[in-house]
């Protein structure tokens, strides 16, 4: 096993999985694991499932140059540029399966689990090669990465949805009107 940028508060309370050299790219992996960043497992599958369909969009906030601009991504995100990496994807529905069993295995329940940390490093590039005009060669690399994610239960965040909602924000100008209007009712009476 290896050694994991960041290690969670609770060991007990979370999961851990990781994957190293994978044949997927980089920058897609990295724009796309943000996107689930701190989501619930749960809403994180059915997320990459999604992007999967060409449902939902995954936004690119800083590997963007040259990504085309979809109103998906504008709709939700907040950003104009967005894509469904589907390789990046399936890889890491994978993970999320891997560290979704090692969680069971620990007696962690699946519907209380948070992603709490994920990471995407560069891997060594693998090195392939591409011929060029008047017989030249030119190298031809691919961009692997590692990944890591880490779950950890949480009953808080769920705990949410069972209070009240929170009350409409009133502007000063109606709560002045409100006040004359009830002193107006309380004058006349």
């Amino acid at each position: 096993m290896g050694r994991y940028a960041i290690e969670p508060d609770n060991a007990t309370k979370s999961a851990k999985a990781k994957g190293s050299n994978l044949r997927v790219h980089f920058k897609n992996t990295r724009e796309t694991a943000q996107a689930i960043k701190a989501m619930p497992l749960n809403r994180a599958t059915k997320y990459l499932k999604n992007v999967i369909a060409h449902k939902e969009i995954v936004p690119f906030r800083r590997y963007m140059g040259g990504v085309g601009r979809h109103a998906q991504a504008n709709q939700v995100h907040g950003t104009a540029q967005g894509r469904w990496p589907l390789k990046s994807a399936e890889f890491l529905l994978h993970l999320l399966k891997n560290a979704e069993s090692n969680a069971e295995y620990k007696g962690l329940d699946a519907d209380h689990l948070v992603i709490e940390h994920i990471q995407v490093n560069r891997a060594p590039k693998m090195r392939r090669r591409t011929y060029r005009a008047h017989g030249r060669i030119n190298p031809y690399m691919s961009s692997p990465c590692h990944i890591e994610i880490c779950l950890v239960e949480k009953e808080q965040a769920f705990a949410r949805g069972g209070e009240e909602p929170e009350k409409k924000k009133v502007s000063k100008k109606k709560l002045q009107k409100q006040k004359v209007a009830a002193s107006r009712a309380e004058g006349s009476m």
